[in-house]
């Protein structure tokens, strides 16, 4: 088992940057690869972004690429969300999600835990 557990949200204004953190206990962190993904209101959750359990490889959705960078921290057990630029359309819960693997997915429902979600909030 592994618990994941998000912070970092917040209200923020356009243009402006937060940074997500999601801490995992549990298990070895580092054998797991670690994805982020969101979901707005009366949409169907999304993939944000992936890592490899190395940390060398990462994956994007179009529309975060280049916005938004994901990162890890395995001495620490923790991934991050490094999120730059902030639109509007950015608003969401967003979530990180684990899969004992090598590689990162983009795939939902390939990842095994999930965290509660933190609340970002992006206005005009």
């Amino acid at each position: 088992q592994v618990q994941l557990v998000e912070s970092g949200g917040g209200s923020v204004q356009a243009g402006d940057s937060l940074r997500l953190s999601c801490v995992a206990s549990g298990r070895t962190f580092s054998r797991y690869a670690m994805g982020w993904f969101r979901q707005a209101p009366g949409k169907e959750r999304e993939f944000v972004a992936a890592i490899s359990r190395s940390g060398f490889s990462t994956s994007y959705g179009d529309s975060v690429k280049g916005r938004f960078t994901i990162s890890r921290d395995n001495a620490k057990n923790t991934v991050y969300l490094q999120m730059n630029s902030l639109k509007p359309e950015d608003t969401a819960v967003y979530y990180c999600a684990a899969k004992e693997t090598i590689w990162e997915t983009r795939t939902l429902l390939k990842y095994d835990y999930w965290g509660q979600g933190t609340q970002v909030t992006v206005s005009s």
